[in-house]
């Protein structure tokens, strides 16, 4: 089931959205304000984002230009009543994949959100999208893992950075590399936070995390993923 994030302060505008994309099948988690944001695409997985740029506690397009500095793969959709022309120019350039003024048609917002989630969906064939190796098992599509302990959902830099080990697997990725691919353009953090994210990935999916078989650390260089399984 796809996730759509619709940030919209208007009670009325977002519980009418909200019923309608639900009929229509997704997942909705519905916001008045714009500052939780970035909290929640960091702990839930998100395919699009309805964004109102006219929001009571911060400009909407500050809130574009920070989910895209740091989730580029999530289409974003701006519906809102600015609807000047330099207001949908600024908008696109800012990085919305698309702009629909209010008042709108409903029809209209739900068909432009399956285009964006179709056109948002990888094609790429050599992509992972779900992995096991010994007892684990991950779904990079919903975020969701089975470890040692049992189910749980990974967060989005979790999912990242796996993704990325995995689908290079036993090959040393370099802490450099890390950075681009999964912290983007965002402040880079230290390697001692890496180092955390290594150390979480052990505690779910290792046996032994004192003597790990997946995930291992070259020192000096960076880190990789041991595995002879075929995903």
């Amino acid at each position: 089931m796809k996730r759509i994030l619709l940030v919209e302060d208007e009670a009325q505008i977002q519980k009418l959205v909200k019923m309608n994309l639900e009929i229509e099948g997704y997942e909705v988690i519905a916001q008045d304000d714009g500052h939780n944001v970035l909290h929640t695409l960091e702990s839930e997985h998100i395919d699009l984002i309805i964004l109102d740029l006219m929001l009571p506690d911060i400009d909407g397009i500050q809130i574009l230009e920070q989910v895209r500095l740091r989730y580029s793969e999530i289409a974003v959709l701006i519906v809102s009543a600015r609807d000047a022309s330099a207001d949908r120019v600024l908008g696109l350039k800012s990085g919305a994949d698309d702009y629909l003024t209010k008042p709108f048609n409903l029809e209209e917002l739900i068909l432009r959100v399956e285009r964006l989630i179709q056109r948002t969906q990888p094609n790429d064939p050599t992509q992972v999208e779900s992995y096991d190796f010994g007892v684990n098992e991950i779904n990079f599509s919903t975020y969701e893992a089975k470890g040692q302990n049992g189910i749980f959902t990974l967060t989005h830099k979790e999912a990242l950075l796996l993704k990325m080990l995995i689908e290079r697997k036993n090959e040393v990725v370099s802490r450099q590399q890390i950075l681009q691919n999964v912290w983007g353009y965002d402040v880079y953090p230290s390697t001692r936070t890496i180092d955390n994210f290594i150390l979480s990935f052990r505690k779910y999916f290792e046996e032994d995390q004192k003597h790990p078989t997946y995930f291992i650390s070259v020192r000096g260089v960076g880190y990789k993923f041991v595995s002879q399984e075929n995903g």
